[in-house]
This record gives C-alpha cells, sequence and structure tokens, in this order.
C-alpha cells in the first residue's frame, strides 16, 4: 500500500471517527470504534470497517449509519480538503469474533 493512500487512510478514521462521535446516537452502554479503513487506490471509495460493542446492538447501530451516510459523507466531504473525497461505504469488522469463535474451538479440542 502506497504511503498516501496510509495517510488518507488515517485522516478519514480521524475525522469520520470524530464525525460519528457527535452525529450518532448510541445505545447506552455500548461503544463504537473504527477499526480500520481501506481506501481503493483510485480513491473513488473508502471502506470503514466498525467495532460495535455490545454485538447484540451492532445491526441497530449500523443501520442507523447507514441510514444517514448521505448527511456522514457531506460532513466528511467539508472537514477534507482533497481533491477527490471517497465514496465512504460502512461494514461491520468481525474479526474480533471470529478470534473468539477460534478460541473456543480451540478450547474444545
Amino acid at each position: 500500500m502506497s504511503q498516501r493512500i496510509q495517510k488518507v487512510n488515517e485522516l478519514i478514521k480521524r475525522e469520520l471517527g470524530a464525525i460519528l462521535m457527535h452525529e450518532i446516537e448510541v445505545p447506552e452502554n455500548s461503544l463504537i470504534t473504527i477499526a480500520y479503513v481501506k481506501t481503493s487506490k483510485d480513491l473513488m471509495e473508502t471502506k470503514v470497517f466498525m467495532s460495535i460493542f455490545p454485538i447484540e446492538y451492532a445491526p441497530k447501530v449500523l443501520a442507523q449509519i447507514k441510514k444517514r451516510i448521505g448527511y456522514l459523507q457531506k460532513l466528511l466531504n467539508r472537514r477534507l480538503v482533497m481533491r477527490r473525497v471517497p465514496k465512504i461505504i460502512f461494514l461491520l469488522d468481525t474479526t474480533e469474533e471470529e478470534a473468539s469463535q477460534v478460541e473456543d474451538m480451540l478450547k474444545q479440542v
């Protein structure tokens, strides 16, 4: 991955994290974190992988975020000083859940 794409990923992660903190209401005792960001080489789209805890709230929170994606994209466009701001796509990061499943399987063996 090029250094430019890495910088764009970090910038989007930081700015989108700040936006989400102020714009999305989450259920009490829950946490949203942006695990990582993957931007395409042509800067057309960026996939934002999110962790939502507890996992039971994930579908509800992700649906709420996707419902407001146009507004969130608009806020991100205003914050970033780039010629082309990538289109954001929100996805759920399941690596933590998969790791716990593997760990459970190993305990059974």
